[in-house]
């Protein structure tokens, strides 16, 4: 346990910054979850547009340090993979 104050803060902020991760991954997963749903389903129109929100989502979160920009590219990559091979 935290004994002086400023270890105190410390602990607060990080309580925080785990909560507002957690959130931003959910938001992520689902995000990508909802595209592999898309192409599961054939639907190739909606698997595009889920594709371009998904993107700008995992993107943003890549930026924010929650995810390395490698394993974002990578997310990117495979989705657009998986939708260009249901042609």
């Amino acid at each position: 346990m935290a004994n002086t104050a400023s270890a105190k803060k410390a602990a607060r902020q990080a309580v925080k910054r785990r909560a507002r991760n957690a959130s931003q991954r959910s938001e992520l997963r689902t995000a990508i979850k909802d595209v592999r749903k898309a192409i599961e389903a054939g639907d190739k129109a909606a698997a595009k547009t889920l594709f371009q929100k998904s993107v700008s989502t995992i993107d943003s979160i890549a930026d924010k340090d929650i995810m390395h920009k490698n394993t974002a590219a990578r997310h990117k990559s495979r989705l657009s993979a998986a939708i260009k091979a249901m042609a």
